[in-house]
C-alpha cells in the first residue's frame, strides 16, 4: 500500500509548480490538473477554474449515502517554493526520494503531500462506500506568493461547508500534534519621507538642516515596543488566549531553546519567557527595511530623502482598519517639523480565531486522538493564513492541522516529511471524516 502511494505522490511531486516562477505558469497549472484528474477518477467531479488570473481547482466526491450528508471543505495548495539554493541539495527537488525513513521532495511536506493525505483518505471512504460527508476540495495555485484567491473564492461562494479540513501546518514535535486555532493578521505599509529639496553637502548644513533619515528613525521610534509592549493604541482589541491555550503554551518547547534553534538573540531579558505570546497572542511590529542616503559609499551628505517598509502582524480581535489608523496617526504625530511624511498601505489580511465550542472541532478533536493516540494541543500561530479570516467569517469551524515536523525544511534545501506519517496521516483524516459524518448536523 505505501508503495503505491509513494508512487503516485511522486508524481505529483515531479512537477515543478513554483508559483513565484513566471516561466513555471504551465506546470503550476499542470500540478492543478493532476488533482483535477485524481478527484474525477476516485469518482468525483473537478475542474481547475481562473479565478481572477489565478489557478484554482473546485472538485467534489459525493457522500455514499446521498447528498443531504455534511459538507466538508478539503484545502490545500498545490504550488510550491522555489528550490533555490540549488546546490545544496542532496538529491534532485523534484524526484521524490526515501532516506533515513524521511521523504525528500520540494511540495513533500508543504503542501502536496499532506493535501494528498486528505485526497487519498477521501478516496479510500468512497471506494468503500463508506464516505458519509460531501467532501469539496477548493485548492489554489498561489498560496506561496501571498494570493487571496482562495479567500475572495470563499466570500463570493454560496455553497459553503458544514466544516473545513486542512492539513498544512506541522506537529509542535515528533507525536506531538497540534490545532492550530488562530492566526494573526498582517497589515503592510510603505513610508517615504522627505526634510528639502536636495542633498547637502554636511560640513556646510549639518547640524542646521533636517536630516531625512534622522527624521525618519525618529518617526519610526513611535513605533517601536517597549520590552515587547507595543504603544497601546497598537493593542487595541486583541482577544488574550484562554486558559486552556496557556496549557498548552506551557508543554511547548522554551522560548529560550527556540530562538537558540534559529539562530536569533533575544531582543529584551523578557523575551524568551514571553516567546509564544509575543509571537502569536499579541500583535508585533517589523521594520523590514530602511533606504537613503549612502550606506556603502564615504559621501559627506545629508539626505534628504528616506523610505522605510514596515510590517504590523495582528493579533486575533484586531481590526486592520482601526489599527491602521493608529499606527499612521503615531507615524504623523512622532514626525519632526518640516518633514513631509507619506504612508501607504500596501496590503491587509485579518487576523481569525477558531470558536472551540464549534461541535467540528470537538468531533475532530476526539477523532484524532483516537487514530492518532495523542490528542492535539490548541496553539496560536504567528503566522498569516488567508483562507482562516475568510472561514470565519463565513461561519465555517476550520479544523487546521498537519503531519510536517520542525525539522523538515519547508521552504529550504532538503524539504523532507516522515514517512512514517503517511499512513498515519491518512487514517487520521478518514477519522476525522467519519466522525464529521456521524455527529455534525448539516446546514450546508
Amino acid at each position: 500500500m505505501k508503495r503505491e502511494l509513494l508512487t503516485e505522490l511522486a508524481e505529483w511531486i515531479a512537477i515543478p509548480s513554483v508559483s513565484a516562477d513566471p516561466a513555471r505558469v504551465d506546470d503550476v497549472e499542470r500540478a492543478g490538473d493532476w488533482l483535477v484528474d485524481k478527484i474525477r477518477k476516485a469518482g468525483g467531479a473537478a475542474e481547475r477554474i481562473d479565478w481572477r488570473g489565478a489557478p484554482l481547482v473546485v472538485g467534489e466526491i459525493a457522500a455514499s449515502g446521498g447528498p443531504s450528508a455534511p459538507t466538508v471543505l478539503c484545502y490545500g495548495h498545490f504550488d510550491v517554493q522555489a528550490v533555490d539554493p540549488l546546490e545544496l541539495w542532496h538529491s534532485e527537488p523534484f524526484t521524490l526520494v526515501e532516506r533515513d525513513g524521511w521523504l525528500y521532495g520540494r511540495g513533500a511536506a508543504d503542501d502536496k503531500g499532506q493535501l494528498f493525505m486528505l485526497l487519498e483518505a477521501t478516496r479510500a471512504l468512497a471506494r468503500e462506500k463508506a464516505l458519509p460527508v460531501n467532501v469539496r476540495f477548493i485548492c489554489d495555485g498561489e498560496e506561496e506568493i501571498g494570493g487571496g484567491s482562495i479567500a475572495e473564492f470563499l466570500m463570493a461562494d454560496e455553497r459553503g461547508a458544514d466544516a473545513c479540513l486542512i492539513f498544512d501546518t506541522a506537529m509542535i514535535e515528533r507525536d506531538i500534534p497540534a490545532f492550530t486555532i488562530a492566526s494573526r493578521g498582517l497589515a503592510y505599509f510603505h513610508l517615504e519621507l522627505e526634510s528639502g529639496e536636495r542633498d547637502l553637502h554636511s560640513g556646510v548644513y549639518g547640524g542646521a538642516a533636517l536630516n531625512a533619515l534622522h527624521a525618519l528613525t525618529q518617526t519610526l521610534a513611535a513605533l517601536l515596543p517597549v520590552e515587547g509592549r507595543l504603544p497601546e493604541p497598537l493593542m487595541a482589541g486583541v482577544i488574550p488566549p484562554s486558559a486552556e491555550e496557556l496549557a498548552a503554551v506551557a508543554a511547548l518547547p522554551s522560548g529560550e531553546r527556540t530562538l537558540a534553534d534559529q539562530g536569533a538573540r533575544p531582543a529584551d531579558e523578557s523575551a524568551a519567557a514571553e516567546f509564544y505570546l509575543r509571537t502569536c497572542a499579541w500583535p508585533s511590529l517589523d521594520v523590514n527595511g530602511i533606504e537613503g542616503g549612502s550606506p556603502h559609499l564615504q559621501k559627506t551628505v545629508l539626505p534628504v530623502r528616506a523610505s522605510a517598509n514596515v510590517s504590523i502582524r495582528l493579533a486575533p480581535g484586531q481590526d486592520a482598519v482601526v489599527i491602521g489608523a493608529a499606527l499612521e496617526r503615531l507615524l504623523t504625530e512622532a514626525a519632526p517639523a518640516g518633514a513631509e511624511l507619506r504612508v501607504q498601505l500596501l496590503s491587509a489580511s485579518a487576523p481569525a480565531l477558531v470558536d472551540l465550542s464549534a461541535p467540528a472541532i470537538q468531533l475532530a478533536l476526539a477523532a484524532f486522538e483516537r487514530s492518532f493516540g495523542s490528542r492535539p494541543l490548541f496553539v496560536r500561530i504567528g503566522g498569516t493564513l488567508p483562507i482562516m479570516p475568510a472561514l470565519q467569517a463565513k461561519g465555517i469551524p476550520a479544523i487546521v492541522t498537519g503531519f510536517d515536523l520542525p525539522e523538515g525544511n519547508i521552504h529550504s534545501p532538503n524539504e523532507r516529511f516522515w514517512a512514517g506519517y503517511l499512513e498515519p496521516g491518512i487514517a487520521v483524516a478518514k477519522a476525522i471524516l467519519t466522525e464529521l459524518g456521524t455527529g455534525l448536523e448539516t446546514k450546508s
